[in-house]
């Protein structure tokens, strides 16, 4: 090796030595959590009708375009990165003898939430595309007993 270019091998080795020895600023150093820990994941979330994220709804409106079918006092029994399962009631207008005029109606359900994906208004969040309702005890005339719901974006 030409003396120079051994000069300069070891002034860079030396430099870079030296640059590590020094301690940087507390914000970047090695024993702070956030420079050691990767940032959580965000919680998947359900996509209301106003294009809100919401982490375990209390209740979660279904017909966006009426308000004539909305699930209200839902209880979370688990709400994970996958799915979200818990109960609820199923508030449904009877419609009789015209919606304005109709009847509210709650049936027991079972709810779950599944089929996560990233939301297309925000890349860095999943959100839930899928809704099953399953109903407990009565349903809503013409409605089956499980039914499947895919999710706005």
């Amino acid at each position: 090796m030409h003396p120079n270019n051994l000069r300069t091998a070891v002034m860079l080795c030396a430099a870079a030595a030296f640059a590590a020895a020094i301690p940087g600023p507390a914000s970047a150093s090695a024993s702070s959590p956030a420079a050691t820990e990767p940032r959580p994941p965000a919680r998947t979330v359900a996509v209301d009708c106003f294009s809100n994220p919401q982490v375990r709804p209390g209740d979660f409106l279904l017909a966006c375009g009426d308000g004539n079918n909305r699930l209200i006092d839902i209880h979370w029994s688990h709400w994970g990165a996958n799915s979200a399962t818990g109960t609820a009631l199923d508030a449904v207008n009877d419609c009789q003898p015209y919606c304005a005029a109709g009847t509210f109606h709650s049936y027991p359900v079972i709810v779950r939430l599944d089929r996560p994906e990233t939301w297309q208004s925000h890349p860095e969040q999943q959100r839930f595309t899928r809704l099953h309702l399953v109903y407990t005890d009565g349903r809503p005339a013409y409605t089956e007993r499980v039914v499947t719901h895919e999710l706005w974006d």
